[in-house]
């Protein structure tokens, strides 16, 4: 197979054909629970006449724990070791010097989610097998699906060393094939590349397997969303040890993994906070044109509307220099609303590269808001080339906010992303394919304006003679719903019970949630819990540096090593390396580099497949849906050459910052009415306001149900203005027509009755 590189010479631009000797990408994941285990297979074949060095630098998704690198090479399997960096690449240039056939596997020394590996000496007609291990815990999403995804998509990240050419020139193949089992049944299984249909392996529907359909032209990371029919639960896995390992280590004691979904009391969850500090930092580098900043724009104006009254907010943007729409947070009213959306109507991704770092250094450079905690919103497709600096200076100012990371489009490093949300305490959401930004932001802002979670602390209580040691970092945040893992290494007998209670306070209310657990370990698991615990406790002890410039100090930097060779997983200090010391005689001449290419994002993406078809649900006795739902609420026919605005968000648009619309042209138009209709059919001891609010929320519960999740935060600010207006009103009235005047939005198919209160103002 054969690539084409683009090349200049004296301002030339020349193609230039190159062999590429990766044939074939095999992947097969198997799935239990909420943890996949994923085997690659890559086929190797020197076609050239002269013997090869292919190196193939590839993404890896951030938290996930490599255990295992082999080669076959004709009827011989050469396994490696895990050994420090240095010493392992000193090995594989001398194997190499020596005519040895030598294989290295190793991460990035700028992130964590980007590896590397080598083929050397590979004779000409000869091929190589390689197989790579590797085990990760699946992301829980807002619509409580798990979440896999197969990087495969390798943006620039300023990175000089990595040949990358778009999807449609990508000369090997990739066959994919999930297993999933669950001691659950399993409801569905979504994706956003093209698969065969999924087929139930068991009667009972616990067992299922998806393979990816051919033809598949890497324009995208492969993902899968997968469905259980019952909700997460609370659980733990303790798994036995390894009989061969050394007394008293990890890898020889038991180790457990604890799911926990903290429920969080009713009555403290049905409000939501109406102060802190919003700062919004959006990245606007090239690499966001497009759809990616068209969107980014949309989710600040959701944003921006749901916001309550009383809090402060600013917005930051960036590229290869940064901007700010106010030189500090300013509080949140209708004048300061309408400046930023002007400001932000106009943004283009027309700044330049990627530099993230400057921004944050002056947004933590201000002066927090007394009694209004700073919450960070950022947007980024993650190509940045300083990873770990950008996520150390996060770390160092976690004390003072939370951060809430957003990664946009194929490719986003979820090194920065989902760290950049660990180290600040937030929580981390990636936005593929054809996703909509706007539910996964607005999710994320309503865990920002829950009350802190603080003073968190786990307490073990074991049997008598029984110890946990803990290898997770400690738990600095808790959101409503969303899991939260701790690993521990267990030592004693461990034939009885345990329990782990997690104590939090929450609004000033102590708070406490309980986990009681069978310590008797579970045989076969093939140490996917002590590799993921391992994983767990390097990436913790690689995090914890000084100042976000400082450096890890020997001490700690051998014990991730010793951790790290003793357990088999890989680390950012070592490597896997096998050598080939049976293959006879030493391969001569000198070899030829071939860097193996990966796909850059380059074209649009694909909607989901098997996605379950969406239901308008009105909470309405009134209600009649005629055959035609005329485009489901969408606007007239604008002028040619005029863009086409979301109705949704045309009508949010109109939305004043202290929740109520105004009865004018633009709101009639938005809801497909002239201003005569809706002025027609007001009551004449409504105000105007009141009863342009009121046709607002009834058109978006009517017509616009299936995107509650975007708009519910700035309805809640629109019926908290009804009440004061002396209306006695509730989220209920709105949605339940108990009221005595009518209002029909016929060319939509729909009719809507409301009648509305005698003390309406």
């Amino acid at each position: 197979m054969y690539t084409v590189i683009t090349c200049f010479f004296h301002n030339m631009k020349l193609l230039v054909v190159v062999p590429v000797p990766l044939q074939s990408v095999e992947v097969q994941v198997d799935v239990k629970d909420h943890v996949a285990t994923v085997v690659s297979t890559l086929l190797y074949q020197n076609k050239e006449e002269k013997p090869i060095e292919a190196v193939f630098v590839f993404p890896m998704p951030s938290e996930a724990a490599v255990c295992h690198f082999s080669a076959k090479v004709g009827q011989t399997l050469i396994v490696a070791e895990v050994k420090e960096k240095k010493q392992a690449r000193e090995e594989y240039d001398d194997a190499l010097s020596s005519g040895q056939q030598a294989f290295l596997l190793e991460e990035s020394d700028q992130s964590p989610d980007i590896f590397s590996m080598s083929v050397g000496s590979l004779p000409p007609g000869e091929s190589a097998s390689i197989r790579l291990e590797y085990v990760t815990e699946l992301d829980v999403q807002a619509d409580e699906a798990l979440r896999f995804c197969l990087p495969a998509v390798l943006n620039p990240r300023y990175q000089p060393t990595v040949t990358s050419v778009p999807s449609s020139l990508v000369p090997y193949d990739l066959t994919f094939l999930a297993r999933v089992q669950s001691a659950r049944p399993i409801s569905k299984v979504e994706s956003n590349c093209t698969m065969d249909p999924l087929e139930f392996l068991s009667q009972d529907q616990t067992a299922a397997s998806v393979k990816l359909a051919a033809g598949h032209k890497f324009d995208r990371d492969v993902e899968l969303l997968i469905y259980y029919k019952d909700t997460h639960e609370p659980s733990a896995v303790v798994e036995a040890g390894q009989a061969s390992a050394k007394a008293g280590t990890l890898m020889r004691d038991p180790a457990v993994m604890l799911s926990l979904y903290p429920e969080f009391p009713k009555d403290i969850m049905s409000s939501v906070s109406s102060s802190g500090e919003f700062v919004f930092l959006l990245d606007r580098s090239g690499s966001m044109s497009g759809g990616q900043i068209a969107s980014a724009r949309d989710t600040l104006l959701l944003l921006l509307k749901s916001l309550p009254m009383g809090c402060f907010f600013n917005i930051y943007s960036f590229g290869s220099t940064f901007e700010q729409i106010f030189p500090e947070s300013v509080e949140y009213k209708q004048k300061t609303m309408e400046e930023a959306l002007k400001t932000v109507e106009m943004m283009q991704a027309d700044l330049g590269g990627t530099e993230i770092l400057a921004p944050l250094e002056r947004i933590y450079s201000q002066s927090c808001i007394p009694n209004q905690p700073r919450q960070l919103f950022v947007f980024t497709d993650g190509e940045v080339g300083n990873t770990k600096e950008v996520i150390n200076l996060v770390k160092s100012n976690s004390g003072s906010h939370r951060c809430f990371s957003f990664g946009i489009g194929e490719g986003a490093s979820t090194a920065l992303i989902n760290g950049l949300a660990k180290e600040g305490g937030g929580h981390a959401q990636f936005i593929t394919g054809s996703d909509r930004m706007q539910p996964k932001v607005i999710q994320s802002l309503r865990f920002a304006m829950q009350p802190s979670v603080v003073d968190i602390s786990v307490r073990w209580d074991l049997p008598k003679g029984v110890s946990a040691t803990v290898l997770s970092p400690p738990l600095t945040s808790i959101f409503q719903g969303q899991r939260s893992l701790l690993y521990a290494q267990l030592t004693g007998q461990v034939l009885t019970e345990g329990c782990v209670t997690v104590k939090y306070s929450l609004a000033g209310r102590p708070t406490e949630n309980k986990l009681n657990f069978s310590l008797k370990p579970t045989e076969d698991t093939g140490l996917t819990v002590h590799r993921l615990a391992a994983r767990s406790l390097i990436r913790s002890l690689e995090q914890e540096q000084g100042d976000h410039r400082g450096q890890i100090d020997d001490a700690k930097k051998k014990k991730i090593i010793d951790l790290s060779v003793q357990s088999g997983v890989s680390s950012s200090f070592t490597a896997f390396i096998a050598v080939n010391k049976t293959s006879g005689e030493a391969i001569q001449g000198p070899l030829l580099r071939r860097d193996v290419p990966v796909p850059s994002n380059m074209v649009a993406p694909m909607s989901r497949m098997a996605a379950a078809p969406v239901a308008l649900d009105i909470d309405c006795a009134d209600v009649m849906l005629g055959a035609a739902d005329c485009d489901n609420g969408a606007l007239p026919s604008l002028p040619e050459g005029k863009a086409k605005r979301d109705p949704l968000l045309e009508l949010v648009s109109l939305q004043k910052a202290s929740g109520c619309w105004e009865l004018e042209p633009a709101l009639a138009k938005a809801v497909g009415k002239t201003t005569k209709d809706l002025e027609d059919k007001q009551p004449s001891a409504a105000k105007k306001e009141v009863w342009a609010t009121i046709l607002a929320l009834v058109w978006l519960h009517g017509l616009k149900a299936d995107a509650k999740d975007e708009w519910e935060l700035l309805v809640m600010k629109a019926v908290t203005w009804l009440q004061s207006q002396n209306g006695n009103f509730s989220a209920e009235d709105i949605i339940i027509p108990i009221y005595r005047h009518s209002l029909l939005f016929s060319d939509h198919g729909i009719a809507i009755t409301i009648r509305l209160p005698v003390d309406l103002p």
